[in-house]
C-alpha cells in the first residue's frame, strides 16, 4: 500500500478524533495513513510517499524550529513556502493589497509606540469601526494570547497595554482589530477547500469574552455547527484563494469569514498550515479529503495509489 504520514503534535500523537475519520476512506483507496509527531527526532519522513500536515498545533511557540523541520521534509503538503508565508498573519497585508476584503488591522512592531483604540495615542482606524477591539500576536494558533477589550471600560486600557507589552517584549508583532459585534449572533463562517474545490463549511460560535487571561492547552474550546455559506461568502472566499501565491500547490485551505460593519463578509484569517477541517460536520467531507490526497498521489505513483 501507499504510505503517508499525518503530521501531528505530541499532545495529539494518535491524531485528533476528527482527523481519525480519514483512516478508512484512505484505506479504501489503498493508502495507509500513519500519525507521526512532527518534532520526533527519530521519525523517517523519507519513508513516506506524502506527508500531510494536520494537528501540529504547538508550532506557534517554536515557529523557527517548525519551519526548519518543514524545509527538510520531502513531499510535504501544504508546501513549506506556503507554510512560511501563512504562519505569520502579516500575510493579511498582502491579501489586502491584492484587493481582498480583510478585517481592519493596526500593526505594532517591537520598538514602536503602543497605540490603543480610544487611548491617548489612539489607533483611530480601529476605534472608528467598533467600541471593542481584539489584541493578538501575528504568530499564533488556537486563539491563544488573544483578548477582547472595551474602549468604554477604563480598566481595560491597562490590561490591554500589559497584553501588548507582553507580546512586544517577546519579539512578537502585535495585531489590533475591531471586535465586530455581528459575530456574537452570526459567528464565523469557516469554508473548507480541498485541491481548490469547495467541500463544506461550519459556523464557529464567538469565543472571546474578555481580556486575555491565558488558556490551558493548545487552543480555546469552540462551538461548531454545520453552515451553508451565502453566495457573497463564496465570492469572497474564492477572491481570497485567487490571491494566494502558489495556490495551485494547495492540498487544503480554510477561509474564515465574519460579517463586516455593513454585514458583508470579510476575511478574518486564512488557514493553510494546520487548520481543523471539521470532517465530522459533513457526511462526505472525509471522503472528499481522502480523494484529494489520492488524486495528488496518482501522478507520482504511476496512476495508482494501491
Amino acid at each position: 500500500m501507499t504510505r503517508i504520514a499525518l503530521a501531528t503534535c505530541s499532545e495529539f500523537a494518535e491524531l485528533t478524533d476528527d482527523d481519525k475519520f480519514l483512516y478508512e476512506p484512505l484505506r479504501r483507496r489503498g493508502i495507509d495513513a500513519v500519525p507521526v509527531v512532527w518534532d520526533d527526532p527519530h521519525s523517517n519522513w523519507a519513508a513516506f510517499d506524502l506527508v500531510v500536515i494536520r494537528s501540529t498545533w504547538d508550532y506557534a511557540k517554536q515557529r523557527d524550529e517548525f519551519l526548519s523541520w518543514a524545509k527538510t521534509v520531502p513531499n510535504l503538503l501544504n508546501p513549506v513556502e506556503i507554510i512560511r508565508w501563512n504562519t505569520d498573519k502579516r500575510y493579511l497585508r498582502e491579501l489586502e493589497s491584492a484587493g481582498a476584503p480583510v478585517v481592519s488591522t493596526q500593526w505594532i512592531e517591537p520598538g514602536e509606540p503602543i497605540r490603543l483604540p480610544g487611548g491617548e495615542l489612539s489607533g483611530d482606524d480601529v476605534a472608528e469601526i467598533a467600541p471593542e477591539y481584539v489584541i493578538k500576536p501575528s504568530v499564533s494558533a488556537g486563539s491563544l494570547d488573544t483578548g477582547r477589550y472595551s474602549i468604554a471600560d477604563l480598566s481595560h486600557e491597562a490590561l490591554a497595554r500589559d497584553h501588548v507589552t507582553r507580546l512586544l517584549d517577546r519579539g512578537a508583532t502585535v495585531m489590533i482589530q475591531p471586535y465586530l459585534s455581528a459575530v456574537d449572533a452570526f459567528g464565523e463562517t469557516a469554508m473548507l477547500y480541498f485541491r481548490g474545490e469547495f467541500s463544506h463549511a461550519i459556523r464557529k460560535g464567538p469565543m472571546l469574552d474578555g481580556p486575555d487571561r491565558g488558556v490551558e492547552g493548545l487552543f480555546r474550546s469552540e462551538r461548531i455547527t454545520p453552515r451553508t455559506p451565502s453566495d457573497d461568502e463564496h465570492k469572497v472566499a474564492e477572491q481570497v484563494l485567487a490571491t494566494i501565491p502558489g495556490a495551485d500547490e494547495l492540498l487544503y485551505a480554510r477561509v474564515d469569514l465574519i460579517p463586516g460593519a455593513d454585514g458583508s463578509p470579510i476575511l478574518l484569517e486564512l488557514e493553510l498550515t494546520e487548520p481543523s477541517l471539521f470532517l465530522d460536520q459533513d457526511g462526505g467531507a472525509a471522503e472528499r479529503f481522502a480523494e484529494a490526497i489520492a488524486d495528488w498521489l496518482r501522478p507520482s505513483l504511476g496512476g495508482t495509489t494501491s
